[in-house]
């Protein structure tokens, strides 16, 4: 079946209600602009929150943040510090809140089918006495970001429910999609596989941290 613009594409607020009714009072009512003693609980349940930002093309960008739960601090009812951990130091994100230092964080409880989204301006911290707390196993983390929390509030299950995410039963045989090095050596010319699937191996064991 063919599909055209005009068949899909929606362009402004107007078009956007002759699809959708609009939301219950309490969609806009729940938005708080601080963390209240739900939203603290929650992120200290958490071990997984997801963070989006935007860099100066444009272009937007989303990347998991994860460590035991409680691994994000909660400073006051309006701030955050988040350890970044080590990785690939390609340090998109934190390029990218450089220039345009507004933030969306998503944040995962196992179990909960509800999640907490948090939205907020964001700046990257390097002073060791405010990052000292977040080490682990003597290990403090070379920068932390900072958050000014603007908006918090509980997202509804459904989309968790839909997906089955927390199911046993709808885990995936992990033999049915290829290791981490063979997607990387079908998209990266002269790239071994194997080679990469041991870095990595070494990597998860031995510097997390």
């Amino acid at each position: 079946m063919s599909i055209t613009a005009a068949d899909v594409v929606v362009t402004d607020q107007s078009g956007l209600r002759k699809i959708y009714r609009e939301p219950m009072p309490r969609a806009s009512q729940k938005v708080l602009d601080h963390l209240d003693a739900h939203c603290r609980r929650f992120i200290e349940m958490s071990p997984l929150c997801v963070l989006s930002t935007t860099g100066t093309n444009g272009r937007a960008d989303a990347s998991p943040r994860g460590d035991p739960p409680g691994f994000v601090k909660i400073l006051d009812d309006r701030t955050l510090l988040i350890p970044d951990r080590p990785g690939n130091n390609q340090v998109d994100s934190l390029q990218n809140i450089i220039h345009h230092p507004v933030v969306g964080l998503l944040f995962f409880v196992p179990g909960m089918n509800e999640t907490l989204r948090v939205c907020g301006s964001a700046e990257i911290v390097t002073d060791q006495e405010a990052l000292s707390p977040l080490s682990v196993g003597g290990r403090a983390p070379l920068s932390g970001l900072r958050v000014t929390v603007k908006d918090a509030f509980l997202h509804c299950g459904r989309a968790l429910i839909r997906s089955r995410l927390w199911d046993p039963e709808a885990r995936i045989d992990r033999s049915s999609y290829p290791t981490y090095g063979q997607v990387l050596a079908d998209q990266i010319e002269g790239a071994n596989a194997t080679a990469i699937d041991a870095d990595e191996d070494e990597a998860n064991r031995n510097h997390l941290y």
